[in-house]
């Protein structure tokens, strides 16, 4: 865990120092419009970067999207298994309580040695 808040921290300082190293004014464009907007480069290659990672999470989310419902149908089958076991293990506890108990003989068994 302390390795992760070091690696963050890390990396939180570049990002410090990648802002305030690159104040320098840029014009950006989209080439069939004639709109230009100015901003610091380091705001532009930042707000590229925020843009390609929330892109890449959404192609993560959507690729992870047939193995959730999948584990989401598998845990509903699983909640139906247990009710089934509990089920039966009632059944059995029942049919235990009814078996005679060892060395009495039911009515049944004496018509049938005889």
């Amino acid at each position: 865990m302390r390795l992760i808040w070091i690696v963050t921290a890390l990396a939180a300082v570049l990002v410090v120092l990648f802002v305030v190293s690159n104040t320098a004014p840029v014009a950006l464009g989209l080439w069939p419009f004639d709109a230009r907007i100015v901003l610091p480069l380091s705001v532009a290659v930042l707000a590229v970067a925020a843009i390609a990672f929330l892109f890449g999470a959404a192609i993560a989310w959507f690729a992870c999207l047939p193995y959730r419902t999948r584990a989401r149908r598998l845990g509903r089958s699983v909640e139906v298994l247990q009710a089934e076991v509990g089920t039966l293990k009632d059944r059995l506890a029942q049919a235990e309580a009814r078996r005679p108990a060892p060395g009495r003989v039911s009515p049944s068994t004496e018509l049938v040695a005889r």
